[in-house]
Parts: C-alpha cells; sequence; structure tokens
C-alpha cells in the first residue's frame, strides 16, 4: 500500500492542509477555520478530521507522518507547544504531537511556522539551488529561518532564526518581545500599515484616503502599494521599511553570506519597490565586503502556500540531522 504524508500549516484564522506523495506531489488539499477561541483541544480534533477526511479520499493509501507549522515557540523533540502569541489561551504546553497522533495513528512532528516556510522554499523552490540560504518572512509580524550547508538550522531550542528580532534601532518602538527597535516594530505588515495611517490622517497621503473612504481600519499594505506611485509620503514609508528590511538582510550577509535571500509575507507583495531598495541598500552596506552579485534577493515563489509545503516536506524527510 502506498504511504502518503500530511502537511498543516496553522494561522490565526486559518489552517492550510495538504497530503502528498513520497515525492512531494500534493494529491488533495482542504482548509479550515482556526477558531482558537474554542480552545486547542477542539482545534485539533478538527485538524485530524480534516486530515482523515483528506487521506480517506486519496484511495486508501496509509498515513505514513504529518508535519505542522505553529505561530509560535514549539518545543520540537517534546512535540508540545510553549507559547503562541496570536491562539486563544496561547497553548501553553499542549502536547500536540501525542494528542493528534492518537487520532490520525501516525507520527506528528512540529516546527515553528516561519521555519516550516523555509524548509517549503528549500525543498520546493525552482530554480539554481542554494547550499545557503536566508528566508524572511514579513507580515503582520516578522519571522525567519536560515538554512547552511543545504540544511535547515533550528539551533537546540527550535528557535534559530527569529531575524524579525534583529534590533535596527536600540531606541525604537518597544516590541511584543520586550526589546526596543527590533526589525519588526520598523517594518512589519502592522507597523507600515499604522505609519500609513498616520499619514492619511495628517492629510499626507491624499490618494489613500480615497481609497479606503478615509476608514484607518481599511488600511493596509496592499491599499499602500496601489497608491505609492501617487502618494509621495507613502511610497517614502515604503522604501524607508525597505531600507530597514535591507539593514536586517546585510546583517545576515556578513554573518553566514547566504546564496539567496528569500522575501515572503504580504509585504513582500509590494514587488519591486521593496525588493529594488532592499538590494541597492544591501549592496552599499555589504559590497566592499562581500561579492553581492552572486547573493540573489528575491520574492517567495511559494507565496502563502511556502508553510504547508514545508509541512509536507517534514513529514516526509523528518528534522533535519
Amino acid at each position: 500500500m502506498p504511504e502518503i504524508f500530511a502537511g498543516v500549516d496553522v494561522g490565526g484564522t486559518t489552517v492550510k492542509c495538504a497530503l502528498a506523495d513520497q515525492d512531494g506531489n500534493v494529491l488533495r488539499e482542504g482548509t479550515i477555520d482556526t477558531d482558537s477561541h474554542y480552545g486547542p483541544n477542539e482545534v485539533l480534533r478538527r485538524i485530524g478530521d480534516l486530515v482523515l477526511k483528506l487521506a480517506g479520499e486519496s484511495g486508501g493509501a496509509e498515513l505514513a507522518a504529518l508535519g505542522m507549522g505553529l505561530p509560535g515557540l514549539v518545543d520540537l523533540h517534546a512535540g508540545e507547544t510553549r507559547y503562541l502569541p496570536n491562539m486563544t489561551t496561547h497553548w501553553k504546553n499542549i502536547p500536540v504531537s501525542a494528542i493528534l497522533s492518537e487520532q490520525i495513528k501516525c507520527r506528528v512532528l512540529l516546527l515553528n511556522d516561519v521555519r516550516t516556510a523555509t524548509l517549503g522554499e528549500l525543498t520546493f523552490r525552482e530554480g539554481p539551488p542554494a547550499n545557503t540560504m536566508v528566508f524572511i518572512a514579513i507580515g503582520t509580524g516578522i519571522g525567519g529561518g536560515v538554512v547552511i550547508d543545504g540544511k535547515l538550522r533550528l539551533g537546540p531550542l527550535g528557535a534559530a532564526g527569529e531575524l524579525g528580532h534583529q534590533t535596527i534601532d536600540r531606541t525604537g518602538p518597544l516590541c511584543g518581545c520586550g526589546n526596543h527597535g527590533c526589525l519588526e516594530t520598523l517594518a512589519s505588515g502592522t507597523a507600515l500599515a499604522a505609519e500609513g495611517i498616520r499619514l492619511m490622517l495628517m492629510g499626507l497621503a491624499p490618494n489613500l484616503h480615497d481609497l479606503v473612504d478615509g476608514d484607518p481600519a481599511r488600511v493596509d499594505v496592499e491599499m499602500m502599494g496601489q497608491v505609492a506611485e501617487q502618494d509621495d509620503a507613502v511610497r517614502d514609508a515604503i522604501l524607508n521599511a525597505a531600507s530597514d528590511i535591507a539593514i536586517g538582510v546585510a546583517n545576515v550577509v556578513t554573518t553566514v553570506h547566504p546564496d539567496l535571500v528569500v522575501i515572503g509575507g504580504g509585504v513582500a507583495n509590494l514587488g519591486p519597490l521593496l525588493l529594488e531598495r532592499i538590494r541597492e541598500d544591501v549592496e552599499t552596506r555589504v559590497g566592499r565586503l562581500f561579492p553581492v552579485d552572486d547573493i540573489r534577493i528575491e520574492k517567495s515563489q511559494l507565496g502563502s502556500k511556502a508553510g504547508v509545503l514545508g509541512a509536507v516536506a517534514l513529514a516526509i524527510h523528518g528534522f533535519p540531522e
């Protein structure tokens, strides 16, 4: 009987699931609302039901393993969540692997969601291979992952790669992690949207004001990108965020000199306006030390599927050794 592997990407609002064969070819996909307010046991039960439903539609193949990306700190050795900041009750010390494996009768592996997405980019990205790669996901917050010698590096706690918590400005805004001036506080989608709201309310972004009918709650990075060519102040805000991201990238370049830097998350959809400034500033900062022409800085190819495909790769290959 052929084996199949499940990948699950748990987000604050949506859970994505994919089933694939040994070669990573996706056979079935499905989504459910997270509804974390029902508590971890109910969320996990519904995830298990989804996995079993998709497996039942796969012609009787045997479910061999499940990989899961979770938005926060997990103990990958114990298979438990330690702290998921955006989930109701924060899922403190929940034995996720044990609970799910009991329901679906296979091995369950846990990993932080952005490290899982990094694994997805490493495994399924097309183009020249990258022996050393950095993935930076820029959305509500900023997360990351680091690949060295072709392997995702997790550190002893599975927490290596928290690139969004580099200190960019030591006198900068307070971050949720307790530090000041983290990259996340300056260049995340949340930070960029907050700057867009400020500019709009001060009368410095008239086209943004018209686009959202003057409603601050509707301002987001996508809206800002749409008016960046008309509202100079919005364009400058995006470029300033890109320059802060470039500092973070330059820090990583001087540390591990990657072949490839992948920018993912919703902010990456700003496209060339964002990426070209990042490339220019990285070259300015490190060009005398490193031959930056051989460092590719590119947008994620997998987009919103990076996490669930990385979870599939985790199920197939297990944790990097």
